[in-house]
């Protein structure tokens, strides 16, 4: 291993120990109904809000329809490429036989689908840097439900850190997921608007 290939690795270690660092004391400061996620080295603390769940719920729901309860995760935080990234996505799909870390993570590269649902505090975010990441990390499908425009954004096909297919779907029509890894029609009839 040379000096470099021995720094790269102590950098990787380090960051990971620092993002776990900062989920432990976050967790014990965090006030009940809050979600806090790690955006480029940034603390976000958002409240839940009912239509953001609702909108959840239902994806949830429907996922739940096609894949059993152990691939499908909400809130759940999984680290993804760049400096600091601990997200805590809205919904995501696990590969089947995905397995933890042993820190007790799961893998960013056994991700198959993240939905987001926007948050007016924190919308740069799911348009911005978690997309950087997610398709830097290539997950097959990435999912944005914006109540405030009442429409979903759809990004498949990463390629080079970018997603090269994005799709723009109003609330009210059907999300067709077929040609993906999900492999189901998301209906948007009963999301709700802000």
């Amino acid at each position: 291993m040379t000096v470099l290939e021995d720094r790269i690795e102590m950098a990787e270690e380090s960051e990971e120990l620092t993002l776990d660092a900062l989920f432990e004391s976050l967790e014990r400061t965090t006030p009940e109904g809050y979600k806090v996620e790690i955006v480029e080295g940034a603390i976000f603390m958002t409240p839940q809000r009912d239509t953001h769940w609702e909108i959840i719920a239902d994806i949830y729901e429907q996922l739940r329809t096609k894949f059993p309860r152990k691939r499908v995760k909400s809130d759940v935080r999984i680290d993804y490429p760049g400096h600091l990234n601990g997200f805590c996505s809205d919904v995501t799909l696990i590969a089947e036989g995905a397995e933890k870390t042993p820190g007790g993570l799961w893998r960013c590269g056994d991700v198959e689908f993240v939905a987001e649902v926007i948050s007016k505090g924190t919308a740069h975010n799911d348009y911005g840097p978690k997309r950087t990441a997610y398709a830097a990390a290539e997950v097959p499908v990435y999912l944005i439900a914006d109540p405030y425009q009442r429409r979903c954004l759809v990004h498949t096909d990463p390629k080079d850190g970018d997603y090269a297919v994005s799709t723009r779907v109003d609330f009210g029509t059907d999300v067709d997921l077929t040609g993906t890894v999900v492999d189901l029609v998301l209906t948007t009839d009963d999301f709700p608007r802000d």
